[in-house]
């Protein structure tokens, strides 16, 4: 059976002894006991520490293969050409292959459909772009190029660090010091959350008593919203309705955001 290509990816593949240690000092991903054909989520991040482009890495014997949006790719592959400097690494675009359904679990979520790196002459049909934004917007993962670009947010507002695209124990990478700071001082205000209602556009204001968020994407009567959580919990707090487009929405709270308006609400105290 052929393989339905996902849509808007490319891949890079790094090769060479230094690629994992150039890895290591730039990105947030630990490349610490990575197991051949394990798939790790990460990002290279600005000074600053937000997001550049974010990526999916996948370990092979030889090489190393970032499954990265159509449009991050040249500017990702260019920056980590800059900080290859005598390092032993072959860093280049593959035009002969494409990223597939496949074997691979994406480890953003188990309800994403499973990923592979496959030649072009394998491939079958592409997987319509609403029918991956759907499964995405259904599992609450927001992505590059639909709800963020290069620059606009940090890894926390896109919930990096919940699906282990962010680790805080490893060594120096790009934006560390900023990054390990918001999450130190446990004042993560913004997340994106799934928000469901008639009302629902992209760039629509989430209001409840003032805007507490925005619209980033959305498939059907569900969405993803970039959500101040302070302000949605006030607003909770004081009895306002949540709205969008003048219709009455939900907003969805994952288990791990009770935990962490708990820490947001001690650190207000």
């Amino acid at each position: 059976m052929s393989k339905r290509t996902l849509p808007n990816r490319s891949i890079i593949r790094l090769s060479g002894p230094d690629m994992l240690a150039l890895l290591d000092r730039t990105v947030t991903h630990s490349v610490e006991n990575w197991n051949t054909g394990e798939m790790r989520y990460g990002a290279l991040l600005t000074p600053q520490g937000k997001i550049i482009a974010d990526y999916l890495a996948m370990l092979s014997l030889d090489n190393i293969y970032l499954d990265v949006h159509s449009d991050a790719a040249d500017d990702l592959e260019r920056r980590l050409k800059l900080f290859r400097l005598r390092s032993d690494v072959v860093i280049e675009q593959l035009t002969d292959d494409v990223v597939t359904e496949g074997s691979w679990v994406d480890v953003r979520s188990t309800q994403l459909p499973h990923r592979a790196i496959s030649p072009i002459a394998e491939i079958g049909l592409d997987m319509p772009d609403d029918e991956w934004h759907a499964k995405r917007i259904a599992a609450g993962v927001p992505e590059w190029g639909a709800d963020y670009r290069s620059s606009t947010v940090f890894p926390t507002d896109v919930n990096m660090d919940v699906m282990g695209g962010i680790d805080y124990k490893k060594g120096c990478f790009v934006g560390q010091e900023v990054a390990s700071r918001m999450k130190r001082k446990g004042k993560i205000r913004k997340r994106t959350l799934p928000v469901h209602g008639a009302g629902l556009k992209r760039g629509g204001e989430v209001l409840a008593g003032g805007s507490i968020g925005t619209v980033t994407s959305v498939s059907g009567t569900s969405g993803l919203a970039l959500i101040r959580t302070d302000r949605m919990v006030s607003a909770e707090s004081a009895g306002h309705a949540f709205t969008c487009g003048g219709q009455p929405v939900t907003i969805d709270r994952p288990s791990w955001l009770d935990l962490e308006l708990i820490a947001l609400t001690a650190a207000n105290d």
